[in-house]
């Protein structure tokens, strides 16, 4: 079967092909101590589970705007502009995820001979997105040793003629390194002299750690209004991966853009859905404050666990609920490198991680803390049994 040219530049998902296969094991009758998606574990707040089946309930189970339902573009625009941001509710645009705001974007922005820079490790899903409308993903590495920060130095020295925009996720999915303020507002003010776009995915804001303080993209926006899109999701933050609502808010072109490419990919967003995260963004504060003290429970023992492993070293997170352990002193025959590491892992331990080279760092493996402590607990002595053998 000839497939597209394109097919040849991207591969399936690391992380959804290591759930697979644990997956798979589980139906096997194997118990399987998954660290590898990002899937809280947590139940959706009801209180979004409430409109959801109220919105069933009054056959509210039609199209609507494909941009997203009024009340929930104008409630998210309230929100970043009490950071300062000048969005209204049409410079909002509400997705299938936080994943097809970003496709929509890669679709309306960027087009061969272009690039991307994106900080290293980085997401799986943004060089294949990049790749997939021909640009070329342009990645900047970040150190280990303050915990994998951004900064602003490397990415401003990266900038180029043919640098269409800067992709930023902080707190960063592998590592949890994060965006200080002062180096995002100098990354944006470069951007902004040049003609440049920042996409700013905030997809992990509420996950900070040890008192620090998301900087959040919105906060410049006023100042760089043709510069600054935004990214964010309910995935995460309420539980609500399954749900698929995310969206996106920048400048009217842009918007624009993405609505006409949405109404013709997927239409609007699943209408029950969008109540669902309206009702979970008004509501649902106290069940976000009790899962964010116990993420920091779980980042707590996951380090504690990981820095007694011989050979392994993970500074903690900064944000995020990921760990991003250093293994390569674990490498041996039959575990070398981060996708034998995983195999091995799975295959003896029964623990499900992800090669970090999916993530651009092949030295590494990602944990995700988003399970029980007692899927935790149990993951880790086997994981600490295996790799001591």
């Amino acid at each position: 079967m000839k497939l597209a040219s394109r097919m040849a530049r991207i591969g399936e998902s690391a992380t959804l092909r290591v759930s697979r296969k644990a997956g798979e094991l589980r139906r096997q009758g194997i118990e399987v101590a998954d660290f590898s998606a990002g899937e809280p574990d947590f139940d959706t707040p009801l209180v979004g589970i409430d409109a959801a089946i109220e919105g069933l309930r009054t056959g509210f189970t039609r199209y609507t705007n494909s941009s997203g339902i009024p009340e929930l573009r104008e409630a998210l625009a309230e929100r970043y502009g009490a950071l300062g941001a000048p969005w209204t509710a049409a410079s909002v645009v509400v997705t299938v995820g936080a994943k097809a705001a970003l496709m929509e974007l890669a679709l309306a922005l960027f087009e061969e001979d272009q690039e991307v820079i994106i900080p290293a490790p980085y997401w799986v899903t943004f060089p294949e997105q990049i790749r997939m409308v021909g640009a070329e993903p342009v990645e900047i590495a970040s150190s280990v040793e303050d915990g994998f920060r951004i900064h602003a130095e490397p990415i401003l020295e990266a900038l180029t003629p043919r640098t269409r925009a800067v992709l930023l996720n902080s707190p960063c999915n592998p590592t949890g390194g994060i965006l200080e303020g002062a180096d995002l507002e100098r990354i944006v003010e470069a951007c902004a002299e040049r003609d440049v776009l920042v996409i700013a995915d905030e997809t992990y804001e509420r996950f900070i750690y040890d008192g620090r303080e998301h900087a959040s993209a919105a906060a410049l926006a006023a100042r760089f209004p043709d510069t600054i899109i935004l990214v964010g999701s309910f995935s995460k933050t309420y539980a609500m991966t399954g749900w698929r609502v995310g969206y996106l808010l920048g400048p009217a072109p842009v918007i624009s853009a993405v609505s006409n490419i949405q109404s013709h990919a997927t239409s609007n967003t699943t209408s029950f859905a969008m109540l669902g995260a309206l009702a979970a963004m008004r509501g649902a504060e106290s069940d976000v404050a009790e899962m964010l003290t116990e993420y920091a429970v779980r980042r707590e023992l996951v380090g504690e666990r990981l820095a007694a492993m011989p050979g392994v070293s993970c500074p903690p997170p900064s944000g995020s609920f990921y760990a991003f352990p250093r293994v390569a002193e674990c490498y041996r025959e039959g575990r070398q490198g981060s996708i034998e590491m995983a195999e091995f892992l799975l295959d003896e331990a029964r623990v499900a991680v992800v090669p970090g080279v999916a993530f651009g760092n092949d030295d590494h493996i990602r944990i995700s803390f988003a399970c029980s402590r007692s899927e935790l607990e149990l993951g880790l002595d086997r994981m600490a049994a295996a790799l001591a053998g």
